[in-house]
């Protein structure tokens, strides 16, 4: 899906990482959330409180979730889930168009 149609979305941007990371909440109509977002290159970690779903749209970058060793590669057209309560890292090798939906379970 290339857009999303009959959604809100908020005009404040969440900026995070001294404006590296910069996204915006987008709210459905069924009351979910999502977030479209920018990452620039560069190492972040991330905690979470709900179960995510990231989707990259174009880009690429490393990914390491909580309580795994090993680092793995995410470009576009991948997707990756992050469990509640938890964190990951990530090293972002190039310009990296994102969403991440939220899910309360």
């Amino acid at each position: 899906m290339d857009k999303y149609k009959n959604v809100n979305v908020d005009k404040l941007a969440n900026i995070y990482f001294e404006g590296n990371v910069i996204s915006r909440n987008i709210f459905f109509k069924d009351g979910s959330r999502k977030t479209l977002g920018v990452m620039l290159p560069g190492k972040y970690e991330f905690n979470t409180e709900a179960r995510e779903l990231i989707e990259i749209i174009s880009g690429k970058l490393n990914l390491k979730l909580q309580n795994y060793d090993d680092w793995k590669l995410i470009k576009d057209g991948m997707d990756f889930n992050v469990p509640k309560k938890s964190s990951f890292k990530v090293n972002v090798l190039e310009l990296v168009n994102y969403t991440c939906s939220y899910f309360n379970d």
